[in-house]
Parts: structure tokens; sequence; C-alpha cells
């Protein structure tokens, strides 16, 4: 298993930058990055900094979307970063969540998610590509990044399956993990591709802790920003299309505040209760932690990517290096 981290790019870049340098030495192999433009800083010029900062760390935006900025300034951002990395560029990218909804907007179409992957891997690439009916090529750069394709439902997933190098998922819950993955092979089979070279992510905050009453109130927020999603599924779907054990926790949510998205002690989080927080995300002590990411292995997570902003960052990085990452990086 792989391990990585996400921030909420809402802190100082000299504070990204040690944490950054702290979570390659501590054993992760993935610095991601939030993009929500409006929310938080803009992530491209973080990633700048984490790409001179790191010599092994692959990067990437977890996630970006195809509706606030056009598919080939994508592509020219990313190519233009993989050369200051020397080639540790990943893309992270779904429908769009709240880069879009704090301005009013919906998520954009899967049609639209998939023509700007291809977009962003054909330019990237060095290839020549007709694109609003004329001919374009970024003739610098021949590199396509490879694609990780965020998603819940069904439709996203089989995309995720038909067109990505990876899956996110981002929750920490084999059972809907598991429930996940089937929509992915579908869609890897359906576009003859070999779903067994898929990798698979799986996204969430975590606290190290015997005190778990403390543990839970500081990742409570990650199964609110969930149900965005969720809510999202339930309008769109039948309910036996879906599993029960991802959309039964949003009947009694009252609504929420995208101002305080991803926010520790955030009154979005008030519906939320102990059982969904230890399904989705993971807290207790290290030996829980260790057991929950052997669970992750056995239904087929090869990432494992902590959302690092639930407070006492340094901390979490320091413990997951110490205590949990190497007993992974032996097997």
């Amino acid at each position: 298993m792989e391990f990585a981290i996400t921030f909420k790019p809402d802190m100082s870049h000299s504070r990204l930058i040690a944490l950054t340098r702290q979570a390659e030495a501590a054993g992760f192999s993935y610095g991601w990055i939030f993009d929500s433009h409006v929310l938080w800083q803009e992530p491209y010029p973080l990633l700048a900094l984490m790409a001179a900062n790191t010599e092994r760390m692959r990067l990437g935006t977890c996630v970006t979307n195809p509706a606030v900025r056009d598919a080939t300034v994508t592509a020219s951002l990313l190519a233009t970063l993989n050369q200051i990395s020397n080639g540790r560029m990943d893309l992270g990218i779904g429908r769009g969540d709240s880069s879009r909804r704090v301005m009013g907007k919906k998520p954009t179409t899967l049609a639209r998610l998939e023509e700007a992957v291809e977009v962003v891997r054909d330019l990237c690439a060095g290839k020549k590509i007709v694109y609003e009916e004329r001919e374009i090529q970024m003739a610098w750069t021949d590199t396509a990044p490879p694609v990780w394709i965020a998603g819940y439902g069904p439709k996203a997933l089989r995309c995720a399956g038909r067109v990505g190098d990876g899956v996110v998922l981002q929750f920490a819950d084999p059972h809907l993990i598991k429930w996940c993955l089937g929509f992915v092979r579908e869609g890897a089979e359906e576009a003859g591709r070999d779903f067994s070279k898929i990798r698979v992510m799986s996204a969430a905050p975590v606290w190290v802790s015997d005190d778990l009453e403390k543990a839970r109130d500081h990742v409570r927020w990650f199964p609110a920003l969930v149900s965005n999603h969720v809510v999202d599924l339930v309008s769109r779907y039948k309910p036996e299309e879906l599993p029960e054990e991802l959309t039964a926790y949003v009947r009694d949510r009252k609504g929420y505040d995208y101002l305080h998205h991803a926010e520790v002690g955030s009154s979005n989080a008030e519906f939320v209760t102990d059982e969904i927080v230890d399904r989705f995300a993971i807290v207790g002590t290290a030996e829980e932690h260790i057991r929950r990411l052997r669970e992750l292995i056995a239904v087929g997570v090869t990432q494992f990517n902590i959302y690092l902003m639930s407070g006492d960052e340094e901390d979490t990085v320091e413990v997951y290096g110490r205590e949990i990452v190497p007993e992974f990086l032996q097997d």
C-alpha cells in the first residue's frame, strides 16, 4: 500500500512546504491538494512549491474538475509542473463539488469529464488535437500524467473504469469500497481494459488516539463533506440502486454551509453519528489503524490518502511515519 496526504490549501506556504518535506521523509509517496479556488488558495502555485521542495513524492490535485478551468489550461498547468518536478505530476479529477456549489453552480457532466481527460492526456503527451474546431498542439511537452477519477455513483464509477488510471473513493469503509469497485470493474470490462491495472485510492481523515470521543470530534466534518455527494446521488438514483449503508445517514441532514467546508467543529457535521464516523474515517489506537488498513488492502485498496486537515497535522504525519507506514513498507 502507498501512503498519501491531502492538504486543504488554507495554511501558510511555509507550513505546507514543511509538512510536505516531513511526509516525504516519513515514507509518504504522494502529496495531493484540494482544488476549490473560491474557498481556499489556488492549488497550482502551491503544487509548484511542493515540487520544488521534494525529490520523490508524486503530486497532484485531489480533485480538480473540468468546469472551473478550460481543459487546455489544466493541461498546460500539469505539463509545466511535470517539467518542474521531473515527471512527478498526477491529475485527480471529478465532476466538481465545493468549487462549483459555493458559486451556486452544479457539478458538470460525466461526458464533459471524459472529454476533458482525453484533452489533457493528449495535449500533455504532445499530440495534435482538434479542440473547438481548431487544431492545437503543446509541442513543448511529451508526458501525459496518470489520471485518477473521483466518484460515488454507478455511472461515475464506470467512467473511472473506462478512462482512469486510478479511482478516488472518499471513505475508508471496506464494504462500500467493495460495492464501488464492482462498477469500476464493469466500466473497465466494457472498455476492454484490465481492471487489475486500475489503482484504488481510499481517501479519509485519521486521528490516532485512545480517546475516541476526541478523535471522532476531529474527523466528524468528513462524513458531512461526503454527504453532499450522497444527497446528489439520492436525487439521481432509485433507492434500490444505492446501498443503505451509504444513504441512510443523510436523512436527518438539515443543510450544508460551504463557507465552513471541511472545517473541524463546524455545525455542518451535527447530524453525523459516531457509527458513521467510525466507518468513514479511521480513529483509535495505532493498532486499530493498522487493522483497518489491512481490511482496505483486502478489498483492493492500493493507496491510503490521509485528508490532513483535522488539526495537529505535524503530529499525525509523525505518528503515521513512526508507527504505521513502516508496517506496510515491510509487506
